[in-house]
């Protein structure tokens, strides 16, 4: 039996006739026969690469167990080869020999984080008002101690105010508008722009003035941490190891904390070039806070509660080309993806555009898929990828580059997140009062030029 059948397959053309198909025309015939062993090859190639890659196993593994075991985001970065060793020696080598002063490191505040924080006037808010008539023209009384121009552009932020305060007058507390407002205003110091000013003065004063219990809260923390960056969920202070090492351990090594349920601390700290972290002080000498001069880093307190969630960085910092990164926020995995994530970011780049920055960069990782969907939601653009762009953790990284320039910002991308972070009500609002105040700012500065050529007139006769 078996000789018989060995028979019929001993050449093509027999093979052609047990089939049926010896009569048909000879280009027919062959091309049915590739047919059908182009098929049978591809039915084997599917057959093996799902063997060999273990879908099988894994399709069987989830009939068994409900659940798959393919590999988590933490569990594949953790599965990263590592660099070769002759790799690491060169990077060291080479860093200490023609960068020793690359990881010089800032204690205290970097001089671009002076930069971002909000002026602070050395004295409580209170007594700022005190320097103001009831006109809204400032004293020259008792001035030592605040900075030059401050008195000047609360002036003039206490005056607009007053002309056109952002809501209705809170009961007992005429002047409680006009002093936020003013404070907010001026706190942005002389090198932001002004539609900037107005904008984070206008969200302030909306803040600080919804109750009594409210502007009591943001006066007093006013008077306490004047330099802080306030929004409408969260505000950023300036990182510090002393003030928030201990708080920012506690929410990422992963234990029960506050509410939070325990998680892996990979899930925070997998993709950074340090961590997870034994303890605080082990923190305190990481990247986390040991700033090099072109770099800032602040932490994320949510409003409501006063509780630290994160912390956001700047990096990279070029004044000479006007371009700076920021790093995706670390936060507790509860406030992944969250509002309060997004404004910390947004506070950093609308102060960033309106100091006169072109450009802002944030890479990530690119097997990092927690933070992937950060950039669709601030707006960025991706610009790239870089193979093989950072060493971190002695394991090669590739880099998505998303990039935000300020004349997509000034275009539509500000707005954008502005409507998405404090709705279309409040971003009307305030496109509105910015067109609006823009346009009496010009009318002034017409009658001012018409009220200087009239006194010229006047000397030359």
């Amino acid at each position: 039996a078996f000789s018989t059948i060995t028979d019929h397959f001993a050449s093509v053309d027999s093979m052609l006739e047990a089939i049926g198909l010896a009569n048909l025309p000879t280009a027919q015939r062959y091309g049915i026969m590739f047919g059908i062993l182009t098929f049978v090859c591809t039915v084997s190639a599917v057959v093996s690469l799902l063997i060999m890659g273990g879908s099988f196993k894994r399709i069987d593994e989830q009939a068994r167990t409900g659940s798959s075991s393919a590999p988590s985001v933490v569990e594949a970065r953790n599965s990263r080869p590592l660099l070769l060793e002759r790799l690491v020696e060169a990077r060291e080598r080479m860093m200490k020999q023609n960068y020793p002063d690359e990881t010089k490191i800032i204690k205290g505040y970097t001089n671009l984080t002076k930069m971002l924080v909000n002026i602070a006037p050395g004295v409580k808010a209170k007594e700022v008002a005190e320097l103001v008539g009831e006109d809204g023209n400032k004293r020259e009384s008792g001035r030592s101690k605040i900075p030059d121009g401050y008195i000047e552009e609360y002036c003039i932020a206490y005056r607009t105010c007053m002309d056109k305060p952002g809501g209705p007058m809170l009961n007992g507390l005429p002047e409680a508008r006009f002093e936020s407002y003013a404070r907010a205003y001026a706190g942005c110091g002389l090198f932001t722009s002004t539609n900037y000013r107005r904008s984070y003065a206008r969200l302030y004063e909306t803040m600080a003035c919804q109750t009594h219990a409210m502007e009591k809260k943001f006066s007093n923390h006013f008077d306490t941490r004047p330099e802080d960056i306030v929004g409408r969920v969260v505000r950023l202070e300036p990182l510090e190891a002393e003030r928030h090492a201990q708080i920012l351990f506690d929410i990422t090594c992963g234990d029960i904390y506050q509410g939070n349920k325990s998680f892996n601390p990979d899930e925070v700290w997998g993709f950074q070039e340090s961590g997870p972290f034994k303890n605080a002080e082990e923190m305190k000498n990481s990247f986390v806070f040991q700033r090099r001069p072109n770099e800032s880093a602040f932490a994320i307190v949510e409003n409501l509660t006063d509780r630290v969630i994160g912390c956001v960085m700047l990096t990279n910092d070029n004044p000479a080309h006007l371009n700076i990164s920021i790093e995706a926020p670390i936060v507790k995995p509860s406030s992944q993806g969250t509002v309060e994530q997004l404004e910390a970011c947004f506070l950093l780049m609308d102060r960033l555009f309106a100091l006169g920055y072109r450009r802002i960069q944030l890479a990530l990782d690119s097997g990092d898929l927690h933070q992937k969907k950060l950039p669709g939601r601030l707006g960025f653009t991706q610009e790239g990828v870089i193979p093989k762009h950072m060493v971190v953790k002695e394991s090669s990284r590739d880099s998505l580059i998303y990039g935000m320039l300020n004349s997509d910002w000034d275009k539509g991308a500000r707005s954008f997140l502005y409507k998405k972070l404090h709705g279309a009500k409040l971003e009307a609002r305030d496109k509105n009062n910015n067109d609006k105040e823009a346009e009496l700012e010009a009318q002034k500065a017409i009658a001012k030029e018409r009220e200087e050529r009239e006194a010229d007139k006047q000397m030359k006769k």
